[in-house]
């Protein structure tokens, strides 16, 4: 029998029309959808953004990707959720992953594709690029991401303050993700270097509840949520819309 061919789809960062054309396509042409379970029982953030695009005949997985960073347990997590989309591709059942933001940024996707490919190395992988969080908050700010020969530098983390005094010394434009946790330390370094009023918060960038803080210099200190990214444009003035 064939295998079912696994397939990583890039569903956007909140707005359920940010999917390409060929993302939605084979999201609806496909008998299982699966998507990292939410916290709880709840809907997972992914499936609240493809829901509307699902149809009743279409079969849900939701998959536990714990919020640790105990490796053990983070590679116990990927082994279960590829055995359970394995039992599918096994059958012949093609099968789709959505991907909150694209499918190869910072993607639990990679994980468990490559677990997968480790235990089963004949299976097929496809994925679907999409839009990203960085590419999402310069368009709800209206301003372009990068110019001309900027350098762009993207933190996924910061666990250093260093990490961001060496980025802003070496790029034009910095973007920082999970920004909630140390943002306090962000904000003396952006008033050290006179960046506030060239600096924006995004919080839940095109979802229904997306908020917006520019001129950082009014706010000294944000209670943000996990997904805030701060832009650091330190190249050109913009005035977003």
């Amino acid at each position: 029998m064939k295998l079912g061919t696994l397939y990583g789809v890039s569903v956007g960062t909140g707005d359920p029309e940010l999917i390409t054309v060929k993302g939605l396509r084979i999201l609806q042409s496909c008998e299982v959808i699966a998507f990292p379970s939410g916290i709880d029982h709840r809907p997972g953030i992914a499936q609240n953004i493809i829901q509307s695009w699902l149809k009743p005949q279409q079969q849900i997985l939701p998959l536990k990707f714990p919020y640790v960073q105990n490796e053990e347990q983070l590679q116990q997590a990927w082994k279960d959720a590829a055995l359970a989309v394995w039992y599918y591709l096994q059958q012949g059942t093609d099968l789709v992953f959505a991907c909150l933001g694209d499918i190869s940024f910072y993607s639990t996707f990679t994980y468990l594709a490559q677990t997968l490919q480790q235990l089963h190395p004949e299976i097929t992988v496809e994925t679907v690029p999409g839009i990203c969080s960085p590419m999402a908050i310069a368009s709800v700010l209206g301003i372009p991401l990068t110019v001309n020969h900027q350098r762009l530098a993207i933190l996924p983390a910061l666990y250093s303050i260093p990490e961001l005094e060496v980025a802003l010394d070496w790029a034009e434009v910095v973007v920082l993700l999970k920004v909630s946790s140390v943002y306090q330390q962000v904000w003396q370094i952006l008033q050290r270097r006179n960046l506030l009023d060239s600096s924006w918060i995004v919080e839940k960038a095109t979802f229904p509840e997306q908020k917006i803080y520019g001129d950082l210099s009014h706010y000294p200190q944000l209670d943000l949520s996990y997904f805030s990214i701060l832009l650091i444009n330190q190249g050109t003035s913009f005035q977003h819309v």
